[in-house]
Order: C-alpha cells, then sequence, then structure tokens
C-alpha cells in the first residue's frame, strides 16, 4: 500500500507554504526520475492569511481591485503555477496540498481530481448539505434549486508532472466570504460562492471537519 503522511501546518503564509510544498514536490520527481518509485506521498492541511493567488493561465483582470486596496484589507497577491484561474485563501477554509505520487494510487489527473471532489461531496453529505459536480467548472458546487446562482463551497487547482501532483484544494468552512468579492471567482462572472458557515447557519468547528475530511480523502485513495 503506498505510504501517506498527514501533516497540518496551521497557519501559514502563502509564501512559505508553497516553498514548502514545492521541496517536497521536487524532491518527488527527481526520486521518480531516479527510478524510485516508492517515495513517502503528503496530504498537507493548512489555512492561508488573506491571499489571492492566480493559476498559470489565469487572467489578471479576473482580480478586480489594485494593489492599494489590497494593502487596505490585509490581502496579498501571488501568481502561481498550478491550474485554474484566480481564488481567495483566508482564515477558517481548509486548503489541503496532497503532494501524491498518482501511479502508486493508480490513478490519473482526471481520477484524482475527481477523487477530491468526491471527498467532498461525501464530506459535506455528513452534514446535511447536498453537493454536485458542474460540467465545465471544476471543484465542488452547492445542488441549488430551480432559478438559484451556482454557488462554489470548494475549488480545486492542481500542478502535476510525471503523475506527481503539488497545489489541490480550497474548502469554505467559515471563511470571510465578502473577499470574494473583489475578484471573479475562478474566472467566473455568473456564478458566486459559499462556505458551510453560510448555508448552515452556525460556525463549524475546522478540527472536526478535518479530520473527517482527512478520513474521506484517506478512505478513497486507497
Amino acid at each position: 500500500m503506498a505510504k501517506i503522511t498527514y501533516q497540518n501546518w496551521g497557519v501559514i503564509p502563502y509564501s512559505k507554504a508553497f516553498e514548502k510544498q514545492t521541496l517536497l514536490f521536487d524532491s518527488k520527481v527527481k526520486q521518480k526520475l531516479n527510478g524510485n518509485n516508492d517515495t513517502e506521498n503528503y496530504l498537507i492541511f493548512c489555512q492561508h492569511p488573506h491571499v489571492y493567488t492566480l493559476g498559470k493561465h489565469g487572467k489578471i483582470n479576473n482580480l478586480l481591485v489594485d494593489k492599494d486596496f489590497l494593502t487596505k484589507i490585509s490581502a496579498t497577491y501571488y501568481q502561481t503555477n498550478r491550474g485554474g484561474d484566480i481564488t481567495y485563501h483566508g482564515f477558517g477554509q481548509i486548503v489541503g496540498y496532497p503532494v501524491l505520487d498518482l501511479e502508486q494510487f493508480h490513478l490519473g489527473l482526471k481520477d484524482y481530481i475527481t477523487l477530491i471532489e468526491q471527498a467532498i461531496i461525501d464530506l459535506m453529505l455528513e452534514y446535511g448539505i447536498l453537493c454536485k459536480r458542474l460540467h465545465g467548472a471544476t471543484g465542488v458546487w452547492i445542488k441549488n434549486n430551480a432559478g438559484e446562482q451556482d454557488r462554489k463551497i470548494c475549488a480545486i487547482g492542481v500542478k502535476a508532472s510525471r503523475f506527481v501532483t503539488m497545489h489541490g484544494f480550497a474548502l469554505n468552512v467559515n471563511t470571510d466570504l465578502s473577499y470574494f468579492n473583489y475578484i471573479n471567482p475562478c474566472g467566473f462572472v455568473d456564478k458566486t460562492v459559499t462556505s458551510m458557515q453560510k448555508e448552515l447557519a452556525n460556525e463549524m468547528n475546522v478540527q472536526e471537519i478535518e479530520d473527517r475530511l482527512l478520513h474521506h480523502i484517506i478512505t478513497l485513495l486507497k
């Protein structure tokens, strides 16, 4: 069975987390190129102070404010190397960085993204939140009623090389959703975002949700 090490980095600046996961990612790719196909895998959870990140093919005009305004709201901005467009990370949000060799789990990249989506969907069901996938829009979305705007509860953006992954997902738990007002989330202008707190009208226990989410991901990877 493939080895998975869980790490919780707590609240960590995005730049520091990017540096740490890049070291893990580069090491796994290098070892794999050298013929070691049994390297350790990592599942990392953390939270970031207010930050906007833009994927490598994203459009900067989906950030709707300037640097001075970012300073005013205590937020930073980073161009990064994952897929997807622009998103927000902040307190009360569970950010997951799986650094995995997908070949050890007999997964292709598309299957891996589907697995992460399914883990979130299964977790939300435990709390009575019905979710769905949305064609052409990676991530997890709330099942809406007729006439309601699609609203995303979990964003997903991944980078992979030699079937080794980095970056991952961001699940809105107690997230301050007002920060999404300053971007077109994931590049969409006709959709919105939500959180567990908003859907259930109750502040959630982040540690409990992390524990349950870890269980769902590990179960699906086995």
